[in-house]
């Protein structure tokens, strides 16, 4: 499974969603499903702005943990 690691970088630089959302044009719904870790797809488009404003590399961002269970979601 990828994990959004959004809101523990916001954290480390004491920066709200706004602030991104302000420096990169990012639509705050798009950000806030980042930061909570909801999101299902994301744009290469959208991680290349994060990784620039925020000066991280896409490993930084999204974080693969291997699923405990082994099991695929079938929806």
């Amino acid at each position: 499974m990828i994990i959004s690691n959004l809101a523990v970088l916001l954290a480390e630089r004491k920066l709200k969603v706004a602030d991104l959302v302000r420096s990169t044009g990012i639509n705050k719904s798009t950000l806030h499903k980042l930061y909570n870790d909801e999101s299902v797809r994301i744009d290469f488009e959208t991680i290349d702005k994060i990784c620039i404003a925020l000066d991280v590399e896409v490993g930084d961002l999204l974080i693969f943990k291997k699923n405990d269970n082994n099991q695929n979601d079938k929806d």
